[in-house]
């Protein structure tokens, strides 16, 4: 069981790729992908699930090539929850579960059973008589997720998960009991979404990969890469902007409090500092164009 890419190419228009010769092997657990809006996660997902057909490559999905032919088999496989969600506005919560679960073929009691064991796990057992357009966007989006399950997929493809969601652990635990013995593969531009979630992940960046592996990999990648210091103000933050990649900045009563990456030791007063996932994220896509200044 896995998802096998090899030399995936995605062309909208002639020469220009949003999916530049993707390589990737996903086997069982939770893989994050992580990049920039626009770095073409969401162009790979729709690939996966069917909705695009890519310029050239292959893939296979638990052994199936896929291929039009293949399409209805995959579709069984997998469950889909999509960045922009559509739901019924004037269907209740429940009614709208129970139509994905007839709209899948699965018999009135096995799709009860599992409305029942899903609402209660994300937290929407008391608001099933609700209609989708009473519901906030975070309920919208655990309604989502829901459907993308009630059909018992051996995989799991979400993009953005925690898109108006509040960070509550039961979702993210929901997503960790599944990955058990399953696959999951979300994408997201917060790196918090991932630190809680997975051990592996694959960065993007415009169609290309540029960092696949571990997290704790990609942290240890970045010792010795992460600084800090302290600026008198924004006049003085701007100029160091030009010279080196931030990570973060805060406002102190001393100044500005700077995380920034660099490739080498900076050649201004600064202390070292122990790398987060963000840090090394940053590092792994900016580290190399500061070369220059170290």
């Amino acid at each position: 069981m896995g998802i096998e890419i090899k030399n995936l190419v995605m062309e909208y228009k002639k020469g220009i790729k949003s999916l530049n010769h993707i390589n990737l092997t996903i086997e069982h657990g939770i893989y994050g992908l992580l990049g920039e809006n626009g770095a073409g996660k969401t162009t790979l997902m729709k690939i996966l699930v069917t909705l695009l057909t890519p310029t050239k490559g292959e893939v296979k999905i638990n052994g199936l090539k896929l291929e039009k032919k293949n399409y209805e088999a995959i579709k069984k496989r997998i469950g889909y929850l999509p960045q922009e969600l559509g739901l019924y506005p004037n269907m209740t919560v429940r009614e709208s579960l129970e139509y994905v679960g007839i709209m899948c073929g699965m018999g009135k009691k096995t799709y009860t059973r599992q409305i029942d064991f899903y609402l209660k796990r994300t937290g929407l057992l008391e608001h099933q008589h609700k209609k989708n357009k009473q519901l906030s966007g975070g309920m919208k989006r655990r309604v989502g997720l829901v459907q993308a399950l009630l059909h018992e997929p051996n995989i799991l493809i979400v993009d953005e998960p925690t898109t108006g969601l509040d960070p509550e652990e039961r979702i993210r635990n929901l997503l960790v009991d599944f990955a058990a013995d399953k696959i999951v593969l979300f994408s997201t531009h917060v790196t918090e979404d991932l630190a809680a979630t997975c051990e592996q992940l694959c960065i993007m960046r415009k169609g290309k990969i540029t960092y696949n592996g571990t997290i704790s990999k990609l942290i240890e990648n970045a010792q010795n890469h992460v600084f800090c210091c302290t600026l008198l103000n924004e006049q003085e933050f701007s100029l160091f902007q030009k010279k080196y990649k931030v990570a973060s900045k805060i406002y102190k009563a001393k100044g500005i409090e700077v995380r920034f990456v660099s490739e080498g030791i900076p050649g201004i007063p600064c202390e070292s500092c122990e790398p987060t996932l963000e840090d090394a994220y940053i590092y792994s896509l900016y580290a190399k164009d500061d070369k220059r200044h170290s």
